[in-house]
């Protein structure tokens, strides 16, 4: 695998330096304290997060999971800015959002975040290239048009670059929609089952996208899945149940996540 200083200046943004020292190192990008969130009236309504805090680490990606209502979506909702949790606080990239107006929250997640869902939200009369420059054009700001090649070099798709979505591959959707995503050299990257609609191979290819992005340019990914093989990419695994964070893994193999999603399944 390429080191950080073999990758395209132009698709980082940033030239790489030495090792930061740890007693140096800047907040943690993502950190939930204390979080819950509710839908719905208080008898009545869902309490979705119960009582969550967590905090995500430069150059990590984080796999959320849990059985379908454990509350994984909401937290990735939650700590992208997508919701705002009934109680607790959520910093994102430096910024505290209870803090933030509608508009200075727009502006960060555009500029400091980037989200690649299964739903992919591609725009279906913009061009490859065009989508994936969207994120900058929506910002105001120059779009080059060599940093847009070579970041569709770099996932697999310089060659489709004038192709309209829906002349794609599920597999060349999730690539432009991961280019899309890393345009704006995000420090942080929410996935919520970026693989869930892919063949296994094509999977493990955008999976080694998302890898490549926290090893070679060390950004923070945070990704929901309930796949177990997703998962085992992960440098770490928090799982959810009830809302509650109920357990943490380490670089977890697949059989150990079946197992332990089997049980809390089990004990619903």
């Amino acid at each position: 695998m390429p080191t950080t200083a073999q990758f395209p200046p132009a698709i980082t943004g940033v030239a790489p330096g030495p090792p930061l020292n740890p007693a140096a190192r800047p907040p943690d990008p993502v950190v939930l304290e204390s979080v819950s969130k509710r839908y719905g009236a208080r008898r009545r309504g869902v309490l979705a997060l119960r009582d969550v805090s967590a905090a995500f680490t430069h150059g990590s990606l984080t796999a959320v999971m849990g059985v379908t209502g454990s509350g994984k979506s909401t937290l990735l909702q939650c700590a992208a800015g997508l919701d705002a949790p009934t109680s607790g606080t959520v910093r994102l990239a430096g910024a505290n959002l209870n803090d933030l107006s509608r508009r200075k929250l727009s502006v960060l997640r555009r500029r400091r975040v980037g989200f690649v869902f299964q739903s992919l939200n591609l725009v279906p009369t913009l061009s490859v290239a065009e989508n994936i420059a969207l994120p900058l054009r929506l910002d105001g700001r120059h779009v080059r048009r060599d940093r847009v090649r070579k970041l569709a070099e770099r996932v697999g798709i310089e060659s489709l670059l004038g192709r309209l979505p829906h002349t794609l591959s599920g597999g060349q959707q999730q690539r432009t929609a991961i280019a899309r995503a890393l345009i704006t050299s995000p420090e942080v990257i929410f996935a919520d089952e970026p693989t869930a609609a892919l063949d296994l191979v094509t999977a493990e290819h955008v999976l080694g996208l998302l890898r490549q992005a926290v090893d070679e340019l060390g950004q923070t990914v945070v990704v929901v899945t309930h796949d177990p093989v997703v998962a085992s990419h992960a440098d770490r695994v928090l799982v959810l149940a009830a809302g509650r964070l109920v357990d943490e893994l380490d670089r977890p193999e697949p059989r150990q996540v079946t197992r332990l999603l089997r049980d809390l399944a089990g004990h619903r």
